[in-house]
This record gives C-alpha cells, sequence and structure tokens, in this order.
C-alpha cells in the first residue's frame, strides 16, 4: 500500500529515488503545487530573483530619497552598468544559460526522457559558441546518454535548430557532451589566407595551421608520427586541406617528398621539391615503396645502434614525406597481383614507419573496403572527412558510428567548399574550414620552396654534407 502512495515527481521522506509502480489516479494538492506552481517559478528562477532584487532596492531607495529619486536613481545605476561590456556580456550570457536551460528542459520532456521518478536529463555546464550552445548534461538515474542519441532528432525539432550533436564523455558514462547547432558561421562566402602564405620557411616538426573550427578557435594539425587519410567527393576542397600539409613539408628543406598521383597533375607543383614523382604506374609505385622500406629498416636498425625508440629532431636524419593521391587507384588496379604488392608495401610503411620518421599522407574519394583494404585504411590514425554523399561514405573516411553521434560529411552543404570533418587529437572529430589556398598563391609557394630546397642543398655540398636523397635502383 506505500508503495501505490508514492507519486510521480514528488521524492518520497524515506528513500531519495523510489520506484513508481503505477500512474497516479488523483493527483494530491501538493503534486498540483509543484507542478503548477513551483515547477514554473524554478524554471523562471533567475529573471525572478532579478525582479525581487530590483523591487527590493527600489523600495530601499524610496524610503530614503523618495520614490521617484528612487526610480530615476535606478535608472542610472542600470545605464552606468549597461555601459561596460564585461557587466553587459555577463548579463547577457547568464540569461542566455536561464533560457536554454528552460528549453532544454522542455525539449527533452517532450523526447519522452523522464525517468521513473519524473527526473529529466539537466544542464549543468553552459558555453556559447559562434555556432550556438555547448551544454554539459547530466542524465537522471535510469537513463543512458544513447537514449538521449537516440532522440536527438527529436530534441532538434522541438529546439527548431539546425541539429543537436550528442557525445558521451569519456570520463562519466552519466554526463554527455551536447552541441546545439543554431546556424553554420563555417557556412560563409569569406575566405580565409593561410596564416604561413608569407613564411620564409618551416619545420614539419611544429603544428600546422589548417584552420578555424566552429567555435573561431585556430585548429592545428601535427604530422610527425602520424599517417593521415582524406576522403570527400570531388569539389568538396580535399585537395586544398591536403596542400596545407604538403606545403608546409615543401617549405622544410631537411624533409624528403614523395609523390604518387594517381591523376599526374594533382601534385605537379610539387614535382620540382620532390625526390620521386610516380604517375598512375603501379610497378613504379612499388618499386619506390621498397626503396623506401628498405631505407625504413635501416634508420630502424640506426636508432637500434644508439638506444633509441624513435627519431629526434637532433638526430640530423630528414623526416619522409610520402604523399599519395588516389589511393584507390594504386590499391584497386586491373592487376590483383600489383594490387597486393602496393597494399602490403603500404600498410608495413604505414604501420611501422612512424617512429622511423616517415608519414603517410592519403587521399581518395571514397575509402570503402571494396576499394581500399581495411587493414590499410584503419591504420591512418588521422581522418580528414570533406563533403560526402551519404553517411556511410563519411563512417567509411572518420571511423563507423561518428555519424549517428552527429558527426556525418553528408550534412555539409555542397556550396561550402572546405569544410570538413577532422578526426585527431580530442578523441572526436572537429567540425572547420581549411584555410584558403589559390592556385597562383600554391604555385608561388612551390618555387620559394624549389629556391630553398636548392640553396640548402648547395650549402649543405660545400660543407661537405653528404647527399641524403633517395634514388630507385634499377
Amino acid at each position: 500500500m506505500r508503495d501505490f502512495l508514492r507519486r510521480v515527481g514528488l521524492p518520497s521522506i524515506i528513500d531519495a529515488t523510489p520506484a513508481t509502480l503505477r500512474p497516479p489516479v488523483h493527483m494530491t494538492p501538493a503534486a498540483r503545487l509543484l507542478l503548477l506552481v513551483g515547477r514554473p517559478l524554478w524554471a523562471w528562477r533567475v529573471e525572478l530573483a532579478t525582479f525581487l532584487l530590483a523591487v527590493a532596492l527600489l523600495r530601499w531607495l524610496a524610503g530614503h530619497l523618495g520614490f521617484l529619486l528612487a526610480v530615476l536613481s535606478v535608472g542610472v545605476l542600470t545605464s552606468m552598468l549597461a555601459l561596460v561590456p564585461e557587466v553587459r556580456r555577463s548579463v547577457r550570457l547568464l540569461y542566455r544559460r536561464a533560457h536554454v536551460r528552460r528549453q532544454w528542459t522542455l525539449a527533452v520532456r517532450h523526447a519522452g526522457l523522464a525517468n521513473f521518478n519524473d527526473r529529466v536529463p539537466r544542464v549543468v555546464g553552459h558555453r556559447l559558441t559562434l555556432a550556438g550552445d555547448d551544454l554539459a548534461v547530466r542524465v537522471p538515474a535510469g537513463k543512458t546518454v544513447t537514449e538521449v542519441e537516440d532522440k536527438a532528432e527529436t530534441i532538434a525539432a522541438f529546439l527548431r535548430v539546425r541539429e543537436v550533436r550528442v557525445h558521451r564523455r569519456p570520463e562519466d558514462a552519466g554526463l554527455a557532451q551536447i552541441m546545439v547547432v543554431v546556424r553554420d558561421p563555417l557556412g560563409t562566402s569569406e575566405r580565409w589566407p593561410w596564416p604561413n602564405l608569407g613564411a620564409d620557411r618551416l619545420s614539419l616538426w611544429q603544428p600546422i595551421p589548417v584552420g578555424p573550427d566552429e567555435d573561431g578557435e585556430l585548429v592545428t594539425l601535427s604530422l610527425v608520427e602520424r599517417n593521415i587519410l582524406y576522403g570527400g567527393e570531388p569539389g568538396s576542397g580535399k585537395s586544398v586541406g591536403q596542400s596545407l600539409g604538403t606545403a608546409t613539408a615543401a617549405l622544410d628543406p631537411d624533409v624528403r617528398l614523395h609523390l604518387f598521383d594517381g591523376k599526374y597533375v594533382e601534385l605537379a607543383p610539387w614535382t620540382g621539391c620532390a625526390e620521386h614523382k610516380i604517375g598512375p604506374n603501379q610497378d613504379e609505385a612499388i618499386d619506390v615503396l621498397k626503396l623506401l622500406v628498405a631505407d625504413m629498416d635501416g634508420r630502424y636498425m640506426h636508432l637500434l645502434a644508439n638506444k633509441r625508440r624513435k627519431l629526434r629532431p637532433e638526430d640530423g636524419l630528414p623526416l619522409h614525406v610520402v604523399e599519395i593521391d588516389e589511393l584507390a587507384f594504386f590499391c584497386n588496379g586491373p592487376d590483383r597481383a600489383a594490387n597486393k604488392a602496393f597494399t602490403e608495401l603500404a600498410r608495413d610503411l604505414v604501420g611501422r614507419g612512424r617512429a622511423a620518421g616517415y608519414i603517410v599522407k592519403a587521399a581518395t574519394q571514397k575509402p570503402s573496403g571494396d576499394t581500399i583494404p581495411t587493414y590499410l585504411r584503419d591504420l591512418f590514425a588521422v581522418r580528414w572527412a570533406f563533403r560526402c554523399s551519404t553517411s556511410d561514405a563519411s563512417d567509411t573516411i572518420l571511423g563507423k558510428g561518428w555519424a549517428k553521434s552527429g558527426y556525418s560529411a553528408d550534412s555539409i552543404d555542397v556550396a561550402h567548399r572546405g569544410v570538413g570533418y577532422l578526426l585527431h587529437e580530442g578523441g572526436r572529430p572537429v567540425r572547420l574550414r581549411t584555410f584558403y589556398l589559390a592556385d597562383l598563391e600554391l604555385y608561388a609557394l612551390a618555387a620559394h620552396a624549389e629556391r630553398l630546397r636548392s640553396t640548402h642543398r648547395n650549402r649543405a655540398l660545400e660543407e661537405g654534407g653528404a647527399d641524403t636523397h633517395l634514388h630507385v635502383t634499377e
């Protein structure tokens, strides 16, 4: 009988989270008061507290100065405070948070996310971003973050926003990081130039600026000890994103470039900076990969002899960047034996080359398992997905399950070239837009890199340095 008297939304005095066995037939007066008065007052507590504080201040001043002078004083004080940018911004953010919490509570209730005790996922943290609201949400007992994720579309429809992305926080299974996307700050015609465009010389050991994210923060990408896979449909801006890393490698004269170009012309500007330039020829590509794998093995012997685990800048050995455009062409040609040979060598280089100073940057439209073997594709730790036609295509680049969590490149507008999802440090994809490099700027960078490398090579020869370039042996 005691269990029957427990009511939805009214915690028992005896236990904090009583079970509700059946809905109440007759609501008690206390329950009606709580639902009809208490809950709305609590939802509007910030605005109500502000109003009560203003009334209290006005009454106190009226007792000392009179009503008219009190009203005038409050008006002057409010105007003076409103002129201070920090105060104005703090007050606006305070009311924004209160509004977001109210709307969120209504949205999750309409989505059916209240638990057996009438508790709903509640906002415990809020951050305003250029794209919308970044929320930390605590799920109540009996609910999971996965259930919130499954209702993301329902919540987004109630809030009238573009989308809602839900991600479980790794440190706490009951805490969700939720992005309420109100607008697309990256969907603009404005083009942002690459910050390193006028640099005389760069170092690949340093992070590369690649573009701003939805919060307006600069995103950088470190390539040392990493391999990166670019994917996306033609015209999505994939080539520009790929060029930022290639330009950095070219402007570092201590880096050796090896280009594999399935279309002949995609990597053509960097031909003068490269040790090898291979067109759509699997046999030549296999020969160069064999040479690179042999050099990699030699480097590991060098590291072993010096009791080292990995290459460091002070070792004096150059980094090697292996740039592969149209990876699917080299892995999925008409000759099965050549496909297998290339894929096995590439897998060896990607799998073992990081500590020896080998960086593989590969690009393709859709790295599905029928074109690129999964045992090669899955070795790329860094993924960059540009516009894709389907969520499945996006998942083949970023990894399975990201589209369901709201990180799908098929949601990118076809007109927004250069916008994509970068999965690198941080554990979840970052939506960003690449810096822009026009063709003329690209050619100028390549010409400058050629002159820089020529000067560096001549200086090394004058000083009696050894030629560390690799050449394919016949």
